[in-house]
């Protein structure tokens, strides 16, 4: 069994709260347990251990609270389980004036987000399922992405657009797609898919306050996964990598649910005398290339692993941006490089066979090794356990 202590986020910095107009000063962190700790602990901004869910939900009771023009709507949001419990307590907080559930009518829905947006509210609709964005995609891609250009930037359309992505207990072909790199390749759209609950919540508030549509994407499990996190308000800059892991051999980027299992995958290859370096780009339009550049100018190597498929994905974006960066490589050799990603078929319903589909750790860091040892073979445990796969138990 692997140590959950590569899951703690111990790298994650703590930001000071933000207020409005205020200034983000990253905080020297305290490693006692392998959590993020911030130095300053005060009853005013308390560090605690919360879930991805609970992040979320924070971040949007305090920026409703924080400005009135903030809504959330979508399906069920407003149902007793509240969408894995990312949205409880804001019915009876804000009233069914700002948080309410809507007809399963992605199309027409994501209009009236859009509409409203236009006219100076700053609405969160919920998609629960990626999968099902694609019903809305004239309003996201043609009307939402292009509105401030094509009016000369007289409009403005501060929409955050919340969807589920990932495996569970057999979500199949239609429902646990992960489609982050379609949105990636429209200009106006912003993308970004936290992987810790830190980031979620200054993701979600970054992402409310920025005055053009952003997709949240969220891993569904991820939901109940725990980091410190403070208890003020404060943003998480769009467009900024972070280095969860540092290391010297290789460096492997990961997104969203992947990030979880490289950090894991850095673990295996510790013991095996090779040290990893793990980004979580956490925004992936914009894409901070300059951090993974940075990285890879250390380290050498690159393994990108995506929660996507391969063709013309987020891995294969990342690649060619390096390579364009650095023609000539490092010292005049070719930079060792790969990419990971979902399997090229739809996804499988079956456990057995979406262990198969899916990247994980032993797998990744299978990968990193050959990077280094082209023909080796790392010794791995047998066991792989993903203990959050069991954990969930849905609905959504």
């Amino acid at each position: 069994m692997l140590e959950e202590t590569a899951l703690s986020f111990s790298a994650l910095p703590v930001h000071r709260s933000l207020g409005e107009g205020g200034s983000r000063e990253s905080i020297e962190e305290n490693k006692m347990d392998g959590r993020v700790r911030p130095d300053h602990d005060t009853k005013k901004n308390e560090s605690r251990l919360i879930r991805v869910v609970d992040a979320i939900a924070e971040a949007t009771r305090q920026e409703m609270e924080r400005d009135e023009r903030v809504f959330v709507f979508g399906l069920d949001v407003d149902d007793h389980k509240s969408i894995q419990g990312s949205t409880a307590g804001l019915l009876e907080q804000f009233g069914p004036d700002r948080c309410f559930g809507t007809p399963l009518s992605e199309d027409a829905m994501t209009g009236v987000a859009i509409g409203a947006a236009m006219a100076g509210y700053r609405p969160i609709h919920v998609h629960i399922r990626m999968d099902f964005m694609m019903l809305a995609m004239n309003q996201l891609v043609n009307m939402a992405a292009k509105s401030h250009y094509m009016y000369g930037g007289q409009v403005n359309v501060p929409l955050v657009i919340r969807t589920m992505v990932g495996r569970s207990w057999g979500q199949g072909a239609q429902h646990s797609q992960a489609l982050h790199a379609m949105f990636m390749h429209v200009p106006g759209l912003k993308v970004v898919a936290p992987s810790n609950a830190h980031d979620a919540k200054g993701c979600l508030a970054a992402a409310i306050r920025d005055d053009g549509p952003v997709i949240y994407m969220e891993h569904r499990l991820l939901c109940n996964m725990e980091a410190y996190v403070p208890s003020e308000a404060y943003e998480t800059p769009l467009g900024q990598a972070r280095v969860l892991h540092e290391g010297k051999d290789v460096t492997i980027v990961g997104v969203s649910h992947m990030v979880i299992e490289s950090l894991r995958a850095a673990k295996y290859l510790e013991k095996a005398g090779i040290s990893a370096e793990v980004i979580d780009p956490i925004s992936l339009r914009p894409l901070d290339m300059e951090s993974i550049a940075r990285s890879v100018k250390k380290t050498g190597r690159l393994l990108i692993v995506d929660n996507g498929w391969l063709m013309c994905g987020t891995g294969a974006e990342i690649m060619a941006r390096l390579i364009e960066a650095l023609p000539n490589g490092l010292n005049g050799k070719a930079i060792p490089m790969a990419r990971m990603g979902f399997a090229d078929t739809p996804c499988p319903t079956t456990k057995p066979l979406e262990n198969l589909f899916y990247p994980n750790g032993k797998t990744i860091a299978q990968r990193a090794f050959t990077l280094i040892h082209p023909a080796g073979k790392i010794d791995l445990p047998e066991d792989h356990d993903i203990k959050e796969v069991d954990e969930f138990k849905g609905p959504f």
